[in-house]
């Protein structure tokens, strides 16, 4: 592992234990050049399944533009980082456990709209406006009583 101080080649593992999550192995290391410490991430590097996009074109997926559209739609509410990170992770796991080469967009979409509702409502309904292409304020209204039906129909269970 290359040194990020002196870019020296050679380094040593100082210590090695699980993440938090238990998918990474954090490894300290020290350079033996010039003796700063460091920190690494070892994790597995899964193929995740390319995504099949409305017009049929092939994407690999990008969990950087996956964060990107979670972060916009929750601008200025009030969501920790952390629990962005959880719905990235979850909703990229679920991409893993298809076991599939391809998978339609339109899940992973439903996926990060599961994944808002839960987050904050207000970004919920903003992704949705731009995920369903709402056309007018109707759709806006519509699609805030499905929220209230359904809320009102968790509560009475």
């Amino acid at each position: 592992m290359r040194c990020p101080f002196c870019g020296t080649a050679d380094s040593k593992v100082v210590d090695s234990r699980l993440s938090a999550e238990g998918d990474a192995i954090r490894r300290r290391r020290m350079c033996v050049s010039c003796n700063e410490r460091f920190t690494t991430y070892e994790t597995a590097e899964l193929s995740l399944p390319r995504l099949v996009k409305r017009d049929a074109s092939r994407e690999a997926f990008d969990e950087h533009k996956l964060r990107a559209g979670l972060m916009r739609a929750l601008e200025k509410r009030p969501v920790s980082t952390d629990a962005i990170d959880n719905a990235v992770k979850t909703i990229t796991r679920k991409l893993w456990a298809t076991g599939e080469r391809e998978v339609q967009s339109r899940l992973v979409g439903d996926w990060v709209m599961a994944a808002l509702r839960e987050l904050d409502e207000v970004a919920y309904v903003r992704f949705a406006s731009v995920y369903r292409s709402f056309q007018d304020v109707n759709a806006f209204r519509e699609e805030i009583e499905r929220m209230k039906n359904r809320d009102e129909s968790q509560n009475k269970s």
